[in-house]
């Protein structure tokens, strides 16, 4: 009998030891974070260290695209898998309870499964995160932005989106919902801490910070007040263009005071992996889901939070401003060190590249736009050659200036294709990255080209057409 109580244990460690052998995965997602909007990247008035030590000792995707300018295809696309515009997608939110999320995927292969923050991908409580692979959730619902970043986060007189958030009914009074989000992810690491249970776990923060509506702590505000007076600034702090109208400085402090909460939730996050003795076997992934709130209508006079500058244009736009986004990727053994590596990837890569770093079957039926890009992470150059499409027929021009438009990118050329007036733009941004000079003119045969590769690909995943105005009655 002993014989056999002594094996029953020696196979439960071996169970427990094998599973701890397993990565975690923390993915922290930001909303509406500009790729200049880091320290690292060279802002002078956010203030981001948390950040800033995370990349040194990771590899930045110095060519990171988002799959959308807009939050619900872009979250879509990076925990399904799938191009946003496949199967006339919009900007619909709701994501197909049939469709293998990254989280199931993670969860039928033994992961704990946590998520928290915004989800934006559903209608009602049927479509939330805990239908969608993840054991728990705290704060996803169909809400964009919280009514208040403040206790309570909702306002049901102003809209039916901002009904209490799941999870996060109950709190104090004036508790500030990045602090609480990040509370919850760490009561969540440390209750499932692998070095008692054995079982990895994914956890996806997904922060509302720093979505409108602007609002932070009233002492923080006061502290960047006091640096933007400090700073100075280079020509007009607007100018009006084919873009809208577009933020030129980054001088809002109560902007800058939600990135630096943001950024001391990333913080807290690792030190708690690292008090836990886990850090060392936790793969993080930093990364926000499009550009910064940079543009509007010419005639809105909304409060705009960044500029993208030198980057071009802002959250809505296919230009670099609307779609590159600052990427980290700390992989423990093999991606551990500040390291840089300039091939393109785009939100849809994240769900094969983690099943990939953890040891995980892919799902190719499943995340059938992603490529891995792990080999990248091992020093490798990835995607040479491989296209990247975007595609959006629900512009917002009024809203953020933008305008409809399919885009597609090969090597280092950029072709914009704009619905409504069939306008074509081509740039090379290797020696054009802002997008300034457009050869179209100059490349016409080679424009047309990839105008007809982009053409051919619309038709093969069944991208929405743009409606066409009735013509006004003479």
């Amino acid at each position: 009998m002993k014989s056999v109580l002594f094996s029953i244990v020696i196979v439960a460690l071996v169970f427990i030891s094998n599973a701890q052998e397993q990565p975690n995965v923390v993915f922290f997602l930001v909303d509406d974070l500009g790729w200049n909007d880091i320290g690292t990247n060279g802002s002078a008035l956010y203030e981001t260290p948390n950040i800033d030590a995370l990349a040194d000792e990771a590899m930045y995707f110095s060519n990171a695209y988002a799959a959308y300018p807009r939050c619900v295809p872009s979250r879509y696309a990076m925990i399904s898998g799938k191009h946003p515009a496949r199967e006339g997608k919009k900007d619909g939110a709701v994501l197909p309870l049939e469709t293998v999320t990254l989280a199931e995927a993670m969860k039928d292969n033994g992961y704990g499964t946590f998520f928290a923050g915004k989800w934006h991908l559903g209608h009602d409580e049927t479509e939330f995160p805990q239908h969608q692979g993840f054991d728990v959730n705290k704060g996803g619902c169909a809400a964009g932005a919280p009514a208040s970043y403040f206790f309570p986060y909702h306002d049901s007189q102003k809209s039916k989106n901002n009904v209490p958030y799941y999870g996060l009914e109950e709190g104090k009074p004036g508790e500030y919902i990045t602090d609480r989000l990040t509370d919850e992810t760490l009561k969540y690491i440390e209750e499932n801490d692998p070095n008692k249970t054995g079982k990895p776990f994914l956890v996806y923060l997904s922060h509302y910070a720093v979505h409108t509506p602007l609002q932070a702590k009233p002492e923080r505000i006061k502290y960047y007040k006091d640096k933007v007076k400090k700073l100075s600034f280079d020509g007009e702090p607007y100018v009006f263009g084919p873009d809208g109208r577009a933020k030129m400085w980054q001088d809002n402090a109560i902007y800058a005071a939600m990135v630096e909460s943001m950024d001391e939730s990333l913080g807290r996050v690792i030190n708690k992996l690292k008090e836990l003795g886990i850090y060392e076997n936790t793969i993080i992934i930093f990364t926000s889901d499009h550009g910064g709130l940079s543009n509007s209508g010419l005639n809105n006079k909304r409060q705009l939070a960044t500029t993208n500058k030198p980057l071009r244009a802002g959250k809505g736009h296919m230009y670099e401003g609307g779609i590159k986004v600052p990427v980290f990727v700390r992989w423990p053994g093999v991606a551990d060190n500040k390291s840089e590596n300039n091939s393109v990837i785009t939100g849809m890569d994240y769900y094969p590249s983690i099943l990939e770093m953890c040891g995980l079957p892919k799902h190719p039926k499943d995340h059938i736009d992603g490529v891995s890009f792990a080999a990248a992470l091992k020093g490798e150059t990835i995607n040479a050659e491989r296209p990247f499409y975007w595609h959006q027929t629900a512009a917002r021009p009024n809203q953020t200036g933008d305008h409809a438009s399919s885009v597609i990118r090969i090597g280092n050329y950029k072709l914009h294709h704009f619905l409504e007036d069939n306008r074509i733009e081509l740039y090379d941004l290797s020696a054009d990255p802002f997008e300034q000079r457009n050869l179209a003119a100059v490349l016409p045969d080679f424009a047309a080209e990839l105008d007809r590769q982009l053409s051919f690909w619309k038709d093969e995943v069944g991208a929405s057409k743009l409606k066409q105005k009735p013509a006004k009655k003479k």
